[in-house]
């Protein structure tokens, strides 16, 4: 069906010409003397064409009019020479373009065809902003259990709030779904969501990568660049894994929150921004604290409200929702026909620690739809890599015979470094602690750094 079009002129020739030449283009034209005989047909158009004077009332009144019973079509006025003003005023209280008479037929296509592509554009902009609101509805993350409904309605309260946010929880819980959350149910819903993840960006470039910088402000700087609290400006910066953050950019976060300003690398003109901050972290910031690798200022300005989301382990009844979900969605991307999950399948899934939370069920289940055969998955179907059945039990959890505590954890230590061949980052992942707190521990052993320090 052809997009339709409200056609409002009082001269007889010229209504008929333009109804002529818009239906030749696929259009379906109404057509009407007035604004009073066009009234009835305003919420049923996708654009109007109108007469900027019109017998009785005329075009900026009718515009209002359009305005306020279809906000979203476009309207385009067409008007003399001598009334040009008039049609720029009225584009000023909301009319799309305004053609000039007498203007050709193709500039009336051109015209017509742009305001509609505009129109498209605005839909699809509003659809997708209403996907990403479902998408991160509350109802639409899974957490049925009591502590998740907790971190939901922690969620709701803070979310119209101005005050920064810090996330806690294991990796793969889902702090980035929370973080998103928090901003499109908050005022700043439709301004930008700008993620920095601390961890994947390297030390010497935090700085520049934050904050931008000035043309020459150091070697290959051809160009000034803005970075990324001046592009997330009136919306949310999502710091994840703050933890990694360098003493040198944790002073100049501490201003942003302090002071709402900063200058970029190379540069003496103080900026002002208005961002709200939402951090997240794996780590226990608290013992970076106490290990000096953490500003104790910056945490408390972090630290206003705190949501501590709970290990998968620690809440096991949101499982067997969590996999149907995701057995649901890969089913569907990979066109087969998997109709459930067994329940021998899901008691192994129930039975697992979860190490990788969230994001290591996900995992599993897309292989487990991949290689199945049948429409239920079965225990077979579920591979879970180095799979740990739960902790240790109580009588294991002491240190080995003979070693201290001292011993202990320099050993732990040695074997992160030798797992991860020298790579300080990887050694500080598999022991689940920040780099910063890492080397802390290294000058406390007296273990010679190794080389491979960043990758």
């Amino acid at each position: 069906m052809g997009k339709r079009i409200l056609l409002v002129e009082d001269e007889d020739k010229l209504r008929r010409a333009l109804e002529l030449h818009l239906r030749s283009l696929g259009f379906e034209v109404s057509v009407a003397a007035s604004a009073e005989e066009a009234l009835g047909a305003i919420d049923r158009s996708d654009l109007v064409l109108t007469d900027l004077r019109l017998p009785g009332m005329d075009g900026v009144e009718f515009l209002s009019r359009v305005r306020l019973t279809n906000s979203v079509s476009p309207v385009i006025l067409m008007t003399a020479y001598g009334t040009v003003e008039s049609a720029v005023e009225a584009m000023r209280k909301g009319a799309s373009d305004f053609l000039t008479k007498p203007f050709s037929l193709d500039h009336l296509t051109s015209v017509v065809e742009r305001a509609l592509e505009m129109r498209a554009l605005r839909d699809e902009n509003r659809k997708l902003r209403e996907e990403l609101g479902k998408r991160y509805d509350m109802e639409h993350i899974i957490g049925r259990s009591a502590p998740m409904q907790e971190v939901f309605q922690l969620v709701m309260r803070v979310a119209q709030a101005r005050s920064t946010v810090l996330i806690a929880g294991e990796s793969g819980v889902g702090k980035d779904l929370i973080a998103r959350a928090i901003h499109f149910h908050s005022p700043r819903r439709d301004r930008p969501f700008v993620k920095i993840n601390c961890t994947a960006i390297p030390e010497n470039l935090m700085e520049s990568e934050l904050f931008g910088y000035e043309k020459g402000a150091f070697t290959g700087a051809a160009a000034a660049k803005p970075g990324k609290f001046e592009d997330a400006n009136t919306g949310t910066v999502f710091l994840d894994e703050i933890g990694d953050v360098s003493p040198a950019v944790q002073v100049k976060l501490l201003r942003i929150l302090q002071e709402r300003e900063f200058e970029r690398l190379g540069s003496n003109k103080t900026i002002g921004i208005d961002v709200r901050v939402i951090a997240a972290t794996n780590q226990d910031l608290r013992a970076a604290l106490e290990q000096g690798t953490f500003r104790e200022d910056l945490f408390y300005r972090l630290n206003v409200v705190p949501i501590n989301i709970p290990p998968l382990r620690k809440r096991k009844e949101d499982i067997p929702y969590l996999a149907d979900y995701f057995l649901t969605k890969f089913a569907k991307e990979s066109g087969r026909q998997i109709e459930s999950l067994g329940d021998e399948a899901l008691q192994l899934l129930e039975s697992h620690y979860w190490p990788g939370n969230v994001r290591e069920l996900e995992n599993v289940i897309e292989r487990a739809v991949v290689l199945s055969h049948g429409r239920v998955l079965t225990p077979d179907d579920i591979r879970i890599d180095d799979v740990r059945k739960g902790p240790m039990a109580a009588d294991d959890l002491f240190l080995p015979p003979g070693m201290t505590l001292d011993e202990y954890e320099q050993w732990l230590v040695q074997e992160a470094l030798r797992r991860s061949k020298g790579n300080k980052s990887q050694a500080a992942r598999l022991l689940g602690i920040t780099r910063n707190a890492f080397r802390y521990r290294l000058s406390q052993t007296g273990i010679e750094s190794a080389e491979g320090d960043d990758a």
